[in-house]
């Protein structure tokens, strides 16, 4: 049977037929909208998330906002305002209008004016390209800031969309167009100087200058650390520095996509998000790969057992070989020879996923405090005054876990960016969301909100051989973190609770 037309909501919805809370799909001519209602309102939004066009329809609507189900993008029902990343374009809005017991959707809205920003810095320096400088130069823009940004990046690309590079683009299932974060033009019509391949060498805070290795320099009136996270290098016997091959930049990924094109086997070291996400694209690539690990269970430090078992599972089903407590000890030619005795033969390249560390040298240098990162407040201002930082490096006040923490994910890192952005105009917002991060292994998507570093209960409920499960992490009877399979609902659910937005 043919699926039913959606409704036309030009000529008019019945206003009892749309649930308090509740969410109903429908047309203005081409246009795919969703009607929300919230009590006796009634709001009209695009239906596709504008990071991964998500399904909005599916999403969970919170107070005046709609959440995407996939990675938590958040807008304004009001506005369409993208309120969280990683979506940082609005949504389509229309004017809604209601007559006796009937809802009309009418003209499409023009976007909002900018406001005047409360505080407006001389100048605006951003060291980092990746994601949480892009998402602080894109917010203070949209917050009415009209001074210099300028975005100093070590990369030779423009900021990227990194999960991207281990996911779907290594996989070849994903254009390079869809990459970057910002299309050609942004930066020249937003009036943001991005440098690439800039180095700085050093930052000086009582000067308000930050000082590149080509002997450039440039004031600011506020500067972002946003210097992200480098990959550890591994040294093995054996192995000539091209055989080892790392994965951060685009440059990194198109280097495993070369070398992919003529091999017929791949072993990767660590069993880690990257390095399995590397796993499941060489596969799609019909590449051998073997994965070496010293844990007993793949993810396990951060999921716990259980669902690394699963995901370990799925790998296998995939093909994947895997070698766990284990570490490659030298590598004889073509052949890795393991801590366990056994051996991997005619290898043609490595991948080493097994984390990364905060870069961290220029804040250690500008004399900023440290933590095991850098050490920011609630409104991750770092200890020298008019001086941010935001993603892989900052470490703060997570209000939900009482701890303070350093998260390196790729949403969390957009999101401090744009509070950091918030914070430098003076709107004085406490950065108190819950993390969120995502990880794809083949059609398998596990969502994962809050932060347990260590927890004392990990409760499953579901079915994890289904691969339809939540996984509740708790220490003392308090959930820290809440990790789902096959039930983005959930997650979203999960989150909102947190925030204390839901029962």
């Amino acid at each position: 049977m043919a699926d039913s037309p959606l409704p036309d909501f030009s000529k008019g919805y019945a206003f009892a037929d749309i649930p308090d809370n509740g969410i109903v799909a429908g047309k203005i001519g081409d246009d795919d909208v969703l009607l929300v209602r919230r009590g006796d309102d009634v709001f009209a939004i695009g239906a596709k998330c504008t990071h991964y066009h998500g399904p909005l329809a599916e999403g969970l609507v919170v107070g005046d906002t709609i959440r995407c189900p996939w990675h938590h993008a958040c807008f304004s029902l009001k506005t369409g305002e993208a309120l969280r990343a990683p979506a940082l374009d609005a949504v389509d809005c229309w004017d809604v209008e209601r007559k006796g017991d009937r809802v009309f959707v009418r003209d499409k809205r023009a976007a909002l004016p900018k406001a005047k920003p409360r505080v407006s810095p001389a100048s605006i320096v951003i060291v980092g390209g990746g994601a949480a400088g892009l998402a602080a130069a894109d917010m203070l823009r949209r917050l009415g800031y009209g001074g210099p940004i300028t975005m100093l990046s070590a990369d030779v690309a423009p900021p990227s969309d990194r999960p991207n590079l281990s996911k779907d683009y290594l996989a070849g299932t994903a254009q390079e167009s869809w990459i970057p974060l910002k299309g050609d033009d942004y930066f020249a019509d937003q009036k943001i100087d991005l440098v690439l391949d800039a180095r700085v060498e050093s930052i000086d805070v009582d000067q308000r200058r930050v000082h590149l290795e080509n002997g450039r320099g440039y004031p600011y009136g506020a500067l972002l650390l946003a210097t992200g996270a480098e990959p550890v290098h591994l040294t093995i016997p054996g192995a000539a520095a091209g055989d080892v091959l790392l994965l951060r930049t685009l440059t990194d990924s198109k280097t495993i996509i070369a070398r992919a094109a003529s091999a017929k086997r791949v072993l990767i070291i660590g069993a880690s998000f990257i390095g399995l996400e590397v796993a499941a694209s060489l596969r799609e690539r019909k590449l051998d790969v073997h994965v070496v690990a010293p844990e007993a269970q793949p993810l396990e430090r951060v999921l716990g057992a259980e669902l690394g078992r699963m995901i370990r599972s799925v790998h296998e089903q995939h093909g994947v070989t895997f070698h766990l407590g284990a570490k490659v000890d030298r590598v004889d030619g073509r052949q890795a020879l393991l801590s366990d005795g056994t051996a991997v033969a005619d290898v043609d390249f490595i991948v080493a996923g097994v984390g990364v560390k905060p870069a961290v040298a220029l804040a250690e240098q500008a004399g900023l405090t440290m933590d095991r990162g850098v050490s920011v407040n609630e409104f991750l201002e770092t200890s020298a005054p008019g001086v941010f930082a935001a993603g892989d490096i900052a470490r703060w006040p997570d209000p939900h876990s009482g701890e303070r923490i350093r998260v390196e994910h790729f949403v969390v890192a957009e999101r401090h960016g744009q509070a950091a952005a918030k914070n430098m105009l003076g709107l004085r917002v406490p950065f108190n969301l819950v993390p969120f991060f995502w990880s794809q292994h083949y059609d398998v998507v596990v969502n994962y909100v809050g932060h347990a570093q260590t927890w004392d209960d990990a409760n499953v409920d579901g079915d994890l051989a289904g691969q339809d499960c939540t996984v509740t992490y708790r220490r003392d009877g308090k959930v820290l973190a809440v990790a789902t399979v096959g039930r983005d609902q959930a997650n979203l659910e999960a989150e909102a609770r947190m925030e204390g937005n839901l029962k």
